[in-house]
């Protein structure tokens, strides 16, 4: 579903966290909101890779590198994605 139709219907975090725990292949429940996604053990290039196409697929969204590098957390990627214009 593209971006538009989550913004319009409010992204929901759980479900975006449930996304990020299939990208990073680790059971559900594990990952929080508030977690630093590159501080596990699973995170590389591939992840990377991964992560940016499930963005994309799921949320018809694209975050440029230059604002990928300032984010830390899950939820700060979430909160990039709904303040997208």
């Amino acid at each position: 579903m593209p971006l538009e139709a989550y913004n319009k219907y409010k992204m929901d975090i759980n479900k975006f966290i449930a996304d990020f725990e299939e990208v990073f292949e680790v059971e559900n429940g594990t990952m929080k909101a508030i977690d630093v996604f590159r501080d596990y053990d699973e995170w590389d290039s591939i992840t990377l890779l991964t992560l940016t196409a499930m963005l994309d697929d799921e949320y018809g969204a694209t975050i440029p590198r230059k604002d990928f590098d300032k984010i830390s957390t899950i939820q700060e990627v979430f909160d990039y994605l709904t303040n997208i214009k």
